[in-house]
């Protein structure tokens, strides 16, 4: 699996260069302003793909939050993989999130499949049936299957996954990311149980969004 650099997703220093460059010969010719408005500029890309060290949570049983953001929903709606009817969290990016998505669980990736669509805003419901999106299946411990959605959003036009189909990854694990704002829906098997509520912010790889359901 492509595992990004620490600091500063790949991905973004195309972007960032080439916004720094731009930066610099404007400077060169004199043009303060427009200098000014491109440093600032590539100051906010740098800022967008920052990729932070993340430490989990003690709890080997807790299903870490997959993306940085405010959650949306917390419900009970039918897994796009299975099937069958789960809780589902799903969590929005705006711009001003990470945006490196990390696995809930430690795991096997069973399967990736990516849909063509629309982009309508990511926070409306019909964004999880008719946008761009790409579905991972992770098999955790105990052959537990979770469902986790890439959605593209307004912006975000190009999603990214760097797991492949039966890698195995630990839990905060970067697997991919979505460029400039988007969300990200986790549907968990029915042996846990949401931690979160609607509106709290979340942050990948360390923010516990569901644990196992006690007896």
């Amino acid at each position: 699996m492509h595992k990004p650099s620490v600091g500063v997703a790949l991905e973004g220093l195309p972007y960032i260069i080439i916004s720094a460059f731009a930066t610099l010969l404007f400077a060169v010719l004199d043009c303060w302003f427009m200098a000014l408005l491109l440093l600032g500029l590539t100051c906010f890309i740098g800022h967008f793909f920052r990729d932070p060290e993340r430490v989990g949570p003690e709890n080997a049983d807790a299903v870490c939050s997959p993306a940085d953001g405010r959650v949306i929903k917390v419900a009970r709606e039918t897994d796009p993989v299975s099937g069958e009817s789960r809780q589902v969290i799903a969590i929005f990016m705006n711009v001003f999130n990470v945006h490196v998505n990390r696995m809930p669980v430690s795991g096997k990736i069973e399967l990736i499949r990516y849909i063509p669509g629309k982009f309508f805003n990511a926070s409306f419901d019909k964004a999880s049936e008719d946008n761009e999106r790409n579905v991972v299946v992770v098999t955790g411990k105990g052959n537990q299957r979770f469902t986790m959605v890439q959605i593209a959003g307004l912006i975000a036009r190009r999603i990214v996954c760097w797991a492949e189909p039966q890698d195995k990854l630990k839990r905060g694990e970067r697997f991919g990311l979505i460029k400039f704002g988007s969300r990200v829906d986790l549907y968990i098997p029915d042996g846990y149980e949401p931690t979160v509520t609607i509106g709290q912010k979340v942050v990948a790889g360390e923010t516990a969004v569901a644990d196992k359901r006690k007896a």
